[in-house]
């Protein structure tokens, strides 16, 4: 999740880094999520927030499917999957010079939007339910929604999409 890192941790984060590449590192290095993954799935969430220095960087490895630690000189191969996901608007981002263009189209293979919470009204119970769910079994516990609840969730407009829902079942599952 790109927004919950410091601009300065991403680059270690993705790629690794070998054993005195900076004055904080490990004295073994660290492999990076790229070599981390092998032959899986990577999920680059929230990749509107990349900084564009580092765009750079990951079209490089989306391109040649290698890439080198921090500090290395060992290319490494990069088998993964990647899916990326953001709430930005990337072509606007793009038109904007917040995102690299070659960036976008390497990501936007097979683009899937979801539409906000508030034009998938059918959603929110199901989800609802399944956060409700997940609580209950956590704590031995068979707390329900009634039909009212269910009604009101439905009518709210949910400007904070999913995990507003989530928060909301969590408060309504503590606070009783």
């Amino acid at each position: 999740n790109f927004s919950a890192l410091p601009d300065e941790l991403i680059e270690s984060e993705l790629f690794g880094y070998e054993a005195g590449a900076f004055t904080s590192a490990a004295r073994t290095g660290q492999m990076g999520i790229f070599e981390l993954a092998g032959d899986g799935t990577i999920m680059l969430d929230e990749v509107g927030e990349l900084p564009v220095n580092l765009q750079v960087k990951l079209l490089t490895v989306l391109q040649d499917r290698e890439f080198y630690r921090i500090g290395g000189t060992k290319r490494i191969q990069m088998n993964a999957r990647i899916i990326s996901a953001t709430n930005k608007d990337l072509k606007q981002e793009v038109k904007e010079g917040r995102f690299r263009e070659d960036l976008y189209y390497r990501l936007n293979v097979i683009p899937v939007a979801i539409p906000p919470l508030r034009e998938r009204k059918e959603d929110i119970v199901p989800i609802a339910l399944e956060t409700l769910n997940r609580l209950n079994r956590e704590n031995k516990t068979e707390v329900t929604l009634s039909p009212d609840v269910c009604n009101n969730l439905e009518a709210y407009a949910w400007p904070g999409n999913v995990r507003e829902l989530n928060n909301v079942i969590e408060r309504m599952y503590v606070f009783g």
